[in-house]
């Protein structure tokens, strides 16, 4: 009876490796599955289960990963190459033209493996940081398939949609953020550098300053005196935040919170909903399993509360009820979510369903982002002004009172 080698994933998406003895490999996969494992490879006599400490994979795992941008774009010229051209010449045309070393290195070694006789997907499992469980898992349900080409397209689009999503959010973070750190840095410049400087001259005047002079002048003096104080706080706050929020219990709650903040709950809610949506949209066109597209699909989630709620889904598909049932019981996801899912059950079109189901949140994520921009500028400028604003009046009474008292 042979031994065989498996690389496979539970029901949390978390990988399994192991060797199994069973009397050919139908009856090993056989095993796996009422073990509830997706097999995503399996060889007799390799030691797939054996952890490498030395040659490509070791330089995998310590070396450079691709990056979502590299990733990408290995997905989309791969999937155009395996339409005209075999796969290991499609590979080694990539590898050729790619300018990036360490991209050459990973992708010459995904050719090696293929040129060495194993399938695509086993080929990537030699470097699991660059391509990751639910790539892979993919790539392994179109080889068995028989429709590699079309589950490279189909990749290819999620994850360029994915990038197209991720840009918009940087974007959306990153202008308003740049922005209001200038505008507190010209503040503090303003009353850590002029302010001290201008109020030297009122020492000579003999009354008493205006309140909200005094004011500025406190604040000045405090910022002057004890910056050094608030930027060990702030740093102490945001180390403590950061030790937390890596706490399961309190990275929960706090994710808990964001989804209840007004129009900002929503926002992440909506924009998780239509990353899962779409996730689960390609896996399932692509024919994978409802339940491991489910399993693998929430572990891209990564809002606390939303990935339990996937788990939910998964526990109650798993006893016999249907994924809208399952989506409407957890209570966090859109209802629009829900209802598209429904019909597509129904319809036995549930990928096409929930594809709309993503254009629909994503498409909305675009117009409140677009009109937060073009509200957030003009807000943030108001503010700075009027800060500026408040610290020019505080210098200027005092002069107005010492000219209303000389009678000039």
């Amino acid at each position: 009876m042979p031994d065989f080698d498996y690389l496979a994933i539970d029901e949390a998406g978390r990988e399994r490796r192991g060797t199994l003895r069973a009397d050919s490999a139908d009856d090993a996969k056989a095993r796996l599955d009422a073990r509830r494992l997706f097999v995503v490879r399996m060889e007799a006599g390799v030691a797939l289960a054996a952890t490498p400490r030395s040659g490509p994979a070791l330089f995998a795992r310590r070396g450079k990963r691709l990056s979502s941008k590299e990733l990408t774009l290995f997905t989309r010229q791969l999937s155009t190459l395996v339409e005209v051209s075999p796969l290991e010449e499609a590979l080694r045309t990539i590898s050729r033209q790619s300018e990036q070393d360490h991209v050459r290195a990973i992708v010459g070694r995904v050719h090696g493996g293929v040129m060495e006789g194993r399938r695509l997907s086993e080929a990537l499992g030699a470097d699991t940081r660059s391509f990751p469980t639910l790539y892979r898992a993919m790539i392994s349900a179109g080889e068995s398939s028989g429709s590699l080409p079309t589950i490279m397209e189909r990749l290819a689009a999620l994850l360029e949609r994915q990038a197209e999503i991720r840009s918009k959010v940087i974007t959306a973070i990153a202008y308003p953020s740049v922005l209001a750190v200038f505008a507190v840095s010209v503040v503090i410049a303003l009353m850590m550098f002029v302010v001290p400087r201008i109020v030297d001259q009122f020492d000579t005047i003999g009354q008493q300053l205006p309140v909200l002079t005094r004011v500025v002048i406190g604040i000045s003096n405090m910022l002057v005196g004890y910056w050094y104080v608030f930027l060990v706080v702030g740093i102490v706050i945001g180390f403590a935040a950061f030790q937390a929020l890596r706490r399961p219990a309190i990275r929960y709650r706090f994710d808990g919170i964001l989804l209840r903040l007004p129009v900002i709950g929503r926002l992440i809610r909506d924009l998780h909903a239509a990353r899962m949506a779409r996730t689960l949209s390609t896996m399932v066109a692509s024919r994978l399993p409802l339940m491991e597209g489910l399993v693998l699909t929430a572990n891209t989630v990564h809002n606390r509360v939303l990935r339990k709620a996937s788990d939910d889904i998964v526990e109650a598909i798993r006893g016999g009820g249907s994924l809208s049932a399952a989506l409407r019981r957890t209570g966090v996801f859109p209802p629009l979510l829900v209802y598209l899912t429904a019909s597509g059950e129904a319809a036995g079109r549930l990928d096409t369903m929930l594809e709309r189901a993503a254009d629909y949140l994503e498409r909305e994520f675009d117009s409140f982002t677009a009109t937060a921009l073009a509200m957030l500028e003009p807000i943030i400028i108001i503010l700075m002004g009027g800060i500026v604003a408040v610290i020019i009046l505080s210098i200027l009474l005092p002069i107005l009172q010492l000219q209303s008292l000389t009678g000039i």
